[in-house]
């Protein structure tokens, strides 16, 4: 396949990335921005992501048709029912999909009845869509299925991502609650304004349905990380005694026991406190797997790498809601040759 043209939808700190990256890559081809920004819409794509003049003009609404585009990459939202729309448009136009949202990576789990529709609609205009990311996406999911490929028997799952939310914007700051005082944390937990890590429900679930664990329920904790330092990103600054992330563990609950566990402490700067980051997956079965990533896959950079690279198998795949269990290995696509 080649010369595959792509829309970049959602030009923040992760779409921008990703489109960076696209347009390094051989036998890809920008030919579409799109945000909401008043800074960014009429300018040239290659000047917010320097790559200097690229031709491609950003534009506030989305009207692409497949005589121009192959896929979109959507980097807005991290919720389904927020994506949708930009979903639905880009299907009907006839443009395969692929999206950070983090609830798309297995939106069954909280939305059968939308993910359904989505496959309905992929389905009837011959395109994939896909959820991807570092995680859910990568580690705490697609990761753990390929190593219980070597076991005889799985029994327990319990895994780790320990990361740096740094590099990320301020959709995920606060989400996580960064920046927050204990009690701003605390009110927005309760009024779900701030929600840890989106997607715990997706990797549990598409854990759970491929090695079919029937599971009772699936319970989240989520806990203040209080900072004792100053730390400080692009988007927020955190001052001792103030939130610099949140720790987020989900338990898959079957006959009374944890069966699959994922936990999930995230903060911005953890070396500014000596937190070593990493990456660790433990399977109880036959035989016993316990794998050990430090420090952690850049939650950055994985993010945009997984995206771009993933460009190809969803332009492969058959038709319809796809899931990254569904696809082929993701590995490394070669860059353009230099000039």
């Amino acid at each position: 396949m080649s010369n595959i043209k792509v829309v970049s939808w959602g030009l923040g700190a992760m779409g921008s990335g990703v489109a960076k990256l696209v347009n390094s890559k051989k036998d890809m081809e920008l030919v579409g921005a799109i945000d909401k920004d008043p800074e960014k819409i009429g300018k040239d794509l290659g000047e917010i992501i320097e790559e200097g003049n690229l031709g491609v003009d950003v534009v506030e609404e989305f009207d692409y048709s497949k005589d121009i585009a192959d896929i979109v990459v959507i980097a807005t939202s991290s919720f389904t029912e927020t994506v949708f729309p930009m979903i639905k448009k880009a299907v009907e136009a006839g443009l395969n999909v692929v999206t950070i949202a983090e609830e798309m990576a297995y939106p069954q789990a909280q939305n059968p009845e939308l993910a359904e529709k989505i496959n309905k609609l992929a389905k009837e205009n011959n395109v994939s869509v896909l959820g991807t990311g570092i995680n859910p996406g990568f580690v705490l999911d697609t990761l753990i299925l390929a190593m219980t490929g070597v076991c005889q028997d799985v029994e327990k799952i319990k895994a780790s991502r320990i990361n740096d939310l740094s590099p990320f914007g301020p959709t995920v700051m606060e989400t996580q609650g960064v920046g927050t005082t204990p009690e701003e944390f605390e009110k927005g937990i309760k009024e779900g304004t701030i929600v840890g890590h989106i997607g715990f429900q997706e990797s549990v679930k598409m854990i759970a349905d491929s090695l079919e664990i029937d599971l009772d329920e699936i319970k989240e904790t989520r806990e203040a990380i209080i900072s004792e330092t100053h730390r400080e990103t692009d988007h927020v600054t955190v001052e001792p005694g103030m939130v610099a992330g949140c720790k987020h563990i989900a338990y898959g609950m079957k006959d009374g026991e944890e069966v699959i566990v994922l936990e999930h402490p995230q903060q911005i700067h953890p070396e500014k406190e000596d937190v070593d980051t990493g990456d660790y997956i433990n399977i109880v079965g036959d035989p016993d797997i316990n794998l050990s990533i430090k420090p952690e896959i850049p939650g950055g950079k994985g993010t945009k790498a997984i995206t771009a690279n993933m460009i190809p198998p969803v332009m492969e795949a058959e038709s319809g809601l796809v899931t990254m269990k569904d696809l082929r290995v993701p590995y490394f696509l070669p860059k353009k040759m230099m000039e």
